[in-house]
């Protein structure tokens, strides 16, 4: 591998900046570091990489890349077709629009966009934009939306109506004088003229629950299943993009947990006040729970054994929920960090045991070994199929040769209703969001482990191939062109490789 020089700054996530670091000290040779590019680099750039954040990489280097320079950054210019959600709305529509076969069809929520700045607005969009969606509002059926900023992160904004009414009330709430009394539970409030651009989705109502303390962190017996609690959880999965282009699926994903127990929203609430007011059984995201350190935090893998706690609910459990369950927040010290080899080592007779034992008293079943692994080939299909899209709406996503980029990618499980995918799989995974530049620090410290490998997976897999001569890669340890689709080296699985037109003559 030949020598570069790297430049390192991430002044607002220093866990970034330190992983990033780790990363590069593994590399032989490892590249001198700097936090700013000297002006010689500047005016005469050589072999240089720029892991840092998007507003501090020098794009113009970027663009510079040629015979006599090797620049590699760690963003893509331009990628708004994936990151923001009115954005990926739109490329999914228009990709299905010209491949109804695809499998985005249903593995992607459905989603009106508009652009709105004022809530008196919203009357002209139910007979244009909103056509569609005011036809099933005015169905008056049990189903229920939820309304999300196009550019906003960390839940704010997030709303949920079942009837035109209530969306009108909750614009009327955000255009309202942002000094007015808090209410109380989750502060996600937002100023509409600010943001202008939302989404509206279907609310899936059928995702898989699970009890995190079935897999406890500080040393306590699991509960009895009597005493379990279904809690709604979405998958953070990692996916690192590389030149033009490679797509790679980390395969230790996350699964982030609501703070209280599931309650589903009813349609005999008339007051968004009342729905919206907390909306922690419906959050997922950990930077809304910050009080609870890591409780919420789990790995995908380490959900085997755990009960489906959503699977044929009784009537009574719908008429009356019982009030939600704060679960305690976990002492600072979690105990040993778990090892890749302790994950693995999930006993499947226990698992069989317990699903002998669900199925002959009728309880709730649980999730079996084969069930993660289909959901990771899942998300892994979804993956692939998103990037497509992307690609296809080339004015806001145009991958570079020289570039690689860390995405935190959002997932929903559900249950797989009739009718609604020709797949007869139990679980369906559905695409949320697509975040750049994803807030690590909040997978909390018992699991920074699968950072570090990953990280260092990036560093191997996209950084060191770049700086190695190709008469030097055959045979050797950064040699990458032997890696088909569908396997996985460093726990990263390949889930799309296409050579993007043009891209070849950089």
């Amino acid at each position: 591998m030949q020598d570069f020089t790297a430049l390192v700054s991430w002044p607002a996530a220093p866990l970034t900046d330190f992983l990033v670091r780790k990363s590069l000290l593994s590399l032989d040779p490892p590249p001198s570091t700097v936090t700013s590019l000297p002006e010689d680099y500047v005016s005469s750039p050589r072999n240089l990489l720029q892991w840092s954040t998007y507003d501090l990489i020098d794009h113009d280097l970027t663009h510079s890349y040629g015979a006599d320079s090797r620049v590699l950054s760690s963003s893509y210019i331009i990628r708004k077709a994936l990151i923001r959600k009115h954005f990926l709305s739109r490329c999914i529509h228009n990709y299905l629009v010209k491949h109804p076969e695809s499998l985005l069809s249903y593995a992607s929520p459905q989603t009106w966009e508009l652009e709105i700045s004022y809530a008196d607005e919203l009357d002209e969009m139910w007979s244009d934009d909103l056509y569609d969606l005011g036809q099933e509002l005015d169905k008056r059926s049990n189903r229920w939306w939820i309304l999300k900023p196009g550019m906003a992160d960390r839940a704010m904004g997030i709303r949920l109506f079942h009837s035109k009414e209530q969306l009108q009330r909750i614009f009327e709430g955000f255009d309202e004088d942002s000094d007015e009394e808090e209410r109380p539970g989750l502060d996600t409030n937002v100023v509409t003229s600010q943001l202008r651009h939302f989404v509206i989705q279907e609310y899936l109502s059928n995702s898989i629950l699970v009890d995190p303390l079935e897999v406890p962190l500080d040393g306590r017996p699991k509960p009895r299943l009597k005493d379990l609690h279904g809690h709604k959880f979405h998958l953070r999965v990692y996916c690192v993009a590389s030149g033009a282009l490679t797509v790679y699926m980390y395969t230790r994903i996350l699964s982030l947990f609501s703070a209280v127990r599931y309650a589903a929203p009813t349609s005999a609430v008339n007051d968004e006040d009342a729905v919206n007011g907390d909306l922690a059984a419906h959050l997922t995201n950990t930077s809304l729970q910050g009080e609870r350190g890591e409780a919420g935090v789990r790995l995908l893998d380490e959900l085997v054994g755990c009960h489906i706690l959503s699977a044929s609910p009784s009537p009574q459990e719908h008429k009356q929920p019982a009030p939600p369950r704060h679960q305690p927040r976990p002492p600072r010290a979690m105990g040993e960090v778990l090892e890749v080899d302790h994950v693995r080592s999930l006993s499947q007779a226990q698992v069989k045991e317990a699903r002998r034992t669900a199925e002959a008293r009728h309880l709730s079943p649980v999730l079996a070994q084969e069930d993660i692994e289909d959901i990771k080939a899942q998300i892994s299909d979804v993956l692939a199929e998103t990037f497509k899209a992307a690609l296809e709406m080339s004015v806001h996503f145009q991958p570079l040769p020289n570039a690689f980029e860390l995405y935190g990618v959002d997932f929903l499980v559900t249950h797989t209703a009739p009718f609604s995918s020709p797949s007869t799989r139990k679980y369906q995974v559905h695409i949320l969001e697509v975040n750049s530049e994803p807030a690590i620090e909040l997978t909390g410290p018992r699991l920074t482990w699968i950072l570090e490998d990953l990280f260092r997976a990036i560093g191997k897999v996209c950084v060191a191939p770049f700086f190695t001569p190709v008469q030097c890669k055959e045979g050797e340890e950064h040699d990458i062109s032997t890696w088909q689709v569908g396997d996985t080296r460093e726990a990263l699985r390949k889930c799309l490789e296409v050579q993007v037109r043009g891209a070849g003559s950089w």
